[in-house]
């Protein structure tokens, strides 16, 4: 398959471009710098040709990657933990978000071919703070900032859906990692035993091992029941008590210090609620019903792994 991915080259866009990669296929990155850290690769394995491109809502000479593709993959955007949230990073959250999903929609639309699946990104931001309520694929949209920016990041994404075009919005979750994410920013305090809970430690973090999240999106790509948005988190979300407890295990450290939510609050701001203090109990009931099936289910034996390996 020829794949291009707009976003290659990140956290997340460069493991999905080597597993790609591996798998036979050619891959095209849309990336706004050339010179950047290629995806890694088997010595022999011939790596993805990178296109610059410009994510400002309109359409350059990398649309002809496009025309004839087999898919595209959508990771562009503006890191959302990257800085406090002023009112000028929110915008530059959602414009990073909307400019370049639009860029690729109009692209999409207007190909000869056009490519038959084209997935995007999102994520489980888009139900908002929910407490205990169970979050599907059908749970309506929250009402906060990434909340509005997800619906809207959507929007555009499915502006490209056709006949001929399935649109896929991927819902991802607390993706877990050693290498990048949330999960390195994390591990300090656990080291020099002051691990804890976050806040009330009741919230729930949706999460997912980075193995299953590219299993996921090659499915994604593959699958003909994989359509509109799909849930990209693993089917046993956890509160984040569980989750210290589980983390302090995994690195054979104590797991009881909470990090109280006012000093969250001063620190971060409004970004402290939004990704710290609240969460979503999302499972991937599309993903689930289609058969399938995840590597780590249980965040004990995604952390287990992960910190096997260090």
């Amino acid at each position: 398959m020829h794949i291009v991915i707009a976003g290659g080259s990140g956290f997340l866009g460069r493991p999905l471009t080597a597993a790609l990669l591996r798998d036979g296929h050619d891959v095209v990155v849309l990336t706004r710098n050339t010179t950047g850290p290629s995806p890694s690769r088997n010595e022999g394995q011939v790596g993805p040709r990178a296109s610059t491109w410009t994510p400002d809502g309109d359409v350059g000479p990398w649309a002809a990657e496009i025309a004839g593709a087999d898919a595209v993959v959508n990771l562009t955007g503006e890191s959302i933990a990257g800085r406090r949230w002023t009112a000028a990073q929110k915008q530059r959250i959602l414009d990073s978000r909307i400019q370049a999903t639009r860029s690729l929609a109009a692209v999409i639309r207007g190909a000869a071919p056009r490519p038959p699946v084209f997935v995007s990104g999102s994520a489980v931001g888009y139900y908002g703070p929910l407490g205990d309520e169970i979050a599907t694929e059908d749970t309506r949209a929250g009402s906060d900032f990434l909340a509005h920016v997800c619906e809207r990041w959507e929007q555009e994404a499915m502006r490209a859906a056709g006949d001929r075009t399935r649109v896929v919005c991927i819902r991802t979750g607390i993706v877990l990692a050693r290498d990048g994410g949330a999960l390195p920013q994390m591990l300090p305090p656990f080291w020099f035993g002051a691990g804890g809970p976050v806040g009330s430690g009741r919230q729930y973090w949706p999460w997912i091992h980075r193995d299953d999240w590219i299993a996921l999106v090659r499915w994604a790509i593959a699958a003909p029941a994989a359509a509109g948005a799909l849930n990209v988190t693993a089917p046993h979300p956890v509160t984040n008590r569980e989750f210290a407890q589980a983390l302090g295990r995994a690195m054979h450290r104590p797991a009881f210090m909470p990090a109280p939510g006012f000093a969250l609050r001063l620190m971060l701001g409004e970004m402290a609620d939004a990704l710290l203090l609240s969460g979503q109990n999302a499972v991937p009931a599309k993903a689930t019903r289609a058969g399938f099936m995840f590597k780590y289910s249980r965040v004990e034996e995604a952390l287990g792994a992960l910190f096997a390996r260090a």
